[in-house]
């Protein structure tokens, strides 16, 4: 029985996952985490047998420790962090959003634990420093992103050896084709209306933006080892094809299927194993079209503001991280436009140095800097 803990576990990402642990008779929920989500929180503990949990607003976690005394409540932001370093279990799902994941993510490696990946921005804000701490420990990192899960899979049947570069996809999300004059008119619906995919808030955004890919980029360059130029961004609207690794003979291996989270997230769960998850088979005689195009980089700039914060080194791409967080969420307050977004990022990115991300205390302080320049910089449009 491989025991999980599922954090960010109210999440689209979280609430897949559980569906899969409770259809399996090879893996048991051992600790639960959420944000501010308490209520939906407690019925999956209950679902799911699980006494642990952690939520990082404390006045949602005093109303659930009130509630349900059976619980053992781990309380406020490094709660999460906590219970992974509390709670033994053989994997963990992190699935929070944002900076927020990178404490939890350098705990379970810490521990030792298989780490199933879905906060890519534990990679954008300190690759390096994750990367040592899994070699260090000798734990696993399984990634959960659609893109990266495919990746890892083509560059495990081929063999590392073998592989020249690596081709990351999107959608290319719901602004394809726009210019610069349209986008200064998009409203907050228009840009959460994802063509394909079913996400949070911020990562529809960010995908509407393409900062998903810049930020994704960064993240293949630390699980893979590849430098920036050997990984290639292209827009295929259908979102059929999840990646492509190009060997060095010239061939083009893809991982294909119709888009359903389900599939990378059960992967991660049951690695090495390929369970049967019930999704719709790709068909391959009713139409099938695949269309690839490059991205529009002068239209939303955001993949080459990665690319140029990658270059940088680890602390350019954690300010990029906390400022784009920053200006995802004043937009969907209202108080940015859409095409404010990439200003202000822009903006930040000057003013950043170059510098390692050694310790997690060197993430925070470089992460709480890039917040106040573009907290500011936000006040200003």
């Amino acid at each position: 029985m491989t025991r999980v803990i599922v954090l960010g576990s109210t999440g689209s990402i979280g609430i897949q996952a559980l569906e899969i642990i409770g259809s399996s008779d090879e893996l048991q929920v051992v600790g639960l985490s959420c944000g501010r989500n308490a209520t939906l929180l407690a019925e999956q503990a209950k679902a799911s047998g699980c006494g642990a949990v952690a939520v990082a607003d404390e006045e949602a976690a005093a109303r659930l420790d009130r509630d349900w005394p059976d619980l053992t409540v781990r309380t406020g932001n490094g709660a999460a962090a906590q219970m992974v370093r509390e709670v033994e279990a053989d994997l963990v799902l992190n699935a929070i959003v944002g900076f927020a994941g990178l404490e939890s993510t350098i705990a379970s490696l810490e521990r030792g634990s298989v780490l199933a990946l879905a906060n890519k921005e534990s990679l954008v804000c300190a690759g390096s420093l994750v990367g040592s701490l899994a070699k260090k420990h000798g734990a696993k990192i399984l990634p959960v992103d659609s893109e990266h899960s495919a990746l890892f899979q083509l560059i495990e049947a081929a063999g590392t050896g073998a592989v020249d570069s690596l081709v990351i996809t999107g959608s290319g999300g719901p602004f394809r084709g726009w210019d610069r004059d349209r986008l200064g008119m998009v409203t907050r619906e228009e840009a959460l209306d994802h063509p394909t995919w079913s996400m949070g808030e911020k990562i529809t955004i960010d995908s509407a933006t393409l900062m998903n890919k810049g930020l994704e980029v960064i993240e293949a360059h630390h699980l893979f080892g590849l430098a920036y130029e050997d990984i290639e961004v292209v827009i295929h609207p259908q979102s059929i094809v999840h990646a492509m690794v190009r060997m060095s003979d010239g061939a083009l291996l893809a991982h294909m299927g119709n888009p359903d989270m389900r599939v990378p997230i059960s992967w991660a769960l049951h690695y090495p194993k390929r369970p049967v998850v019930d999704t719709e088979p790709l068909s391959l005689v009713e139409g099938l079209s695949l269309g690839f195009e490059p991205p529009d980089e002068d239209t939303f700039p955001a993949i080459g503001f990665a690319r140029q914060a990658g270059s940088r080194g680890d602390a350019v791409t954690c300010s990029l991280n906390a400022v784009n967080e920053v200006a995802v969420r004043a937009f969907l307050e209202g108080s940015l436009t859409f095409l404010g977004i990439s200003e202000v990022v822009e903006e930040v990115l000057n003013l950043c140095m170059g510098d390692d991300v050694r310790t997690y205390e060197d993430a925070v302080a470089i992460d709480q800097q890039a917040r106040a320049w573009a907290a500011e910089i936000c006040s200003r449009h």
